[in-house]
């Protein structure tokens, strides 16, 4: 019985070493976990003001919202403020983004707006520091050029921002080249893997918070209907990690999450 205890004590204690958080570095302003950020920016569900556009982003600043938003690179080498890989879906046209050059982009009009896919640098001198950031970096095939070419911009950025990405390479990537800019692994449970562009591997090995020792993550952003009974994640938080919650809407329970997690991203509605 004793040896059984002992097997059992050694791979819990090796489980706490491989989920452990990264040292949060020393400069950091706790503004950066000001409860909520619009996610995709203050975008409204009749698409009058589409995702990740300017005037979403421009009306989150001026509600004092933070602000989530998604990073993709175009064929000509330009950081896009996009979620999608395809055009499909908010402009109308199936492309890939990885296909289309910039000026080719300029062509479509987001959700039948007037409104263009912005540029990254555009975003950045648009916000200012006003709020603070939370960058999603995609999955691309391009992934070190995205990390590199963001890590530039951010580099000359005097804001408050962090990074987070589904692809842990990616956040290994900040923490071996930019260990002082706060980084979270994204992550979500398997009733709402669906739809997502993860790959059920690359699930697996985040939802074991098998890859925290690779990256080690300051932050999990977690699908917050999820996160209900996850013991990684409160041995997580524990072990002073943070906790962020996506995407919460005004018919979740809202009080719960603002227990759960340390900053909140919302969507279709202002809290």
């Amino acid at each position: 019985m004793i040896r059984y205890i002992l097997i059992a004590a050694v791979i819990f204690v090796i489980y706490i070493l491989m989920l452990r958080p990264g040292r949060m570095p020393k400069e950091v302003d706790d503004r950066l976990w000001m409860s909520y950020y619009a996610h995709r920016g203050l975008h409204q569900k009749d698409k009058s003001i589409p995702e990740n556009s300017m005037a979403a982003f421009k009306k989150a600043v001026t509600a004092g919202y933070g602000i989530e938003m998604d990073l993709n690179l175009t064929a000509d080498g330009k950081i896009i403020v996009f979620h999608d890989d395809n055009l499909l879906r908010l402009c109308g046209v199936d492309k890939l983004i990885t296909d289309c050059t910039y000026d080719e982009l300029l062509a479509y009009n987001l959700e039948n707006t007037a409104e263009k896919i912005p540029l990254f640098e555009d975003v950045l001198k648009m916000v200012d520091g006003k709020v603070p950031l939370i960058v999603e970096l995609k999955n691309t095939k391009n992934l070190n050029e995205l990390c590199s070419m963001t890590a530039r911009y951010l580099d000359n950025y005097e804001g408050l921002y962090c990074v987070e990405s589904f692809h842990p390479l990616i956040v290994r990537w900040f923490y071996k080249n930019r260990p002082d800019v706060v980084r979270g692994q994204l992550s979500v449970g398997r009733k709402s893997l669906k739809g997502l562009d993860v790959k059920f591997w690359q699930w697996l090995l985040i939802i074991s918070f098998a890859t925290n020792f690779l990256a080690r993550p300051h932050f999990m952003a977690f699908c917050h209907d999820d996160a209900r009974r996850k013991l990684g994640l409160s041995l997580f938080h524990l072990l002073t990690g943070r906790l962020v919650g996506w995407t919460v809407q005004d018919t979740d329970d809202i009080e719960y999450c603002k227990k759960k997690f340390d900053a909140i991203i919302f969507e279709y509605f202002e809290p």
